[in-house]
This record gives C-alpha cells, sequence and structure tokens, in this order.
C-alpha cells in the first residue's frame, strides 16, 4: 500500500495563510485533500486529476480560498490555502484513487487507498 506524506501545517490567524504538501504525487491519478475536526466526519476539501485535462474539485465552504495543485516533476501535491478561518482548523490528509480521474464522487473517503498520516492546521480568531 502506497504511503503518502503530509507536511506544511502549523498555526496560523484568521486572515492568513498556509500551504501544505504531500509526497509522491503522480498525476496519472486522482488525489485529495480530507480533513478531520475533533468531533466531526471526515471530509472532502479538494481533489485533482489530470487525466483527460486538468480537473479541480472543491467543497462550497473552501471555494475561492483554498487552491489545489500538483507538480509531476517534484512529485508533490499542494493545498494553498488563503483567508484562513477558525472553522477550518483540523487535521490535513491527502489521499490517493488508484482511477485516473476523481469524477462527482471525489469527496466520498472509500474509493481512496492510499493516505498520509495527516498535518495540523490549527486557525485562531
Amino acid at each position: 500500500q502506497a504511503q503518502l506524506v503530509e507536511s506544511g501545517g502549523g498555526s496560523v490567524q484568521a486572515g492568513g495563510s498556509l500551504r501544505i504538501s504531500c509526497a509522491p504525487f503522480d498525476d496519472r491519478y486522482c488525489f485529495a485533500w480530507f480533513r478531520q475536526a475533533p468531533g466531526k466526519e471526515r471530509e472532502g476539501v479538494a481533489a485533482i486529476s489530470s487525466n483527460g485535462g486538468l480537473k479541480t474539485y472543491y467543497i462550497d465552504s473552501v471555494e475561492g480560498r483554498f487552491t489545489v495543485s500538483g507538480d509531476n516533476a517534484l512529485g508533490t501535491l499542494y493545498l494553498q490555502m488563503n483567508s484562513l478561518k477558525p472553522e477550518d482548523t483540523a487535521m490535513y490528509y491527502c489521499a490517493q484513487r488508484t482511477s485516473t480521474r476523481c469524477g462527482e464522487t471525489w469527496a466520498d473517503p472509500d474509493p481512496y487507498h492510499a493516505w498520509g498520516q495527516g498535518t495540523q492546521v490549527t486557525v485562531s480568531s
């Protein structure tokens, strides 16, 4: 089972920015970022697939604030998070599917076969 490694989490004040990373990234497959806050279910935040043309997906609450991208040469997946809010506080996980496209079920964690250990993002008000 592939093992992914996240990095770049930390603490920031509301309105600030953070960029988290995940490796190894391979643009032949669908990759996604999930997050889980204490007492809440894991939720899909963003996803990216390149097969058949670059396509990105976001949940409504991060649309316009977060950007998912991947650098295949560096083998790294990124999540740029701007205008952070206290409700963005969570453990963030990257995940990979064996499929080449994410599709409309991108936010369902079940099809993802590889996960990282998570990186904590804390946003204070």
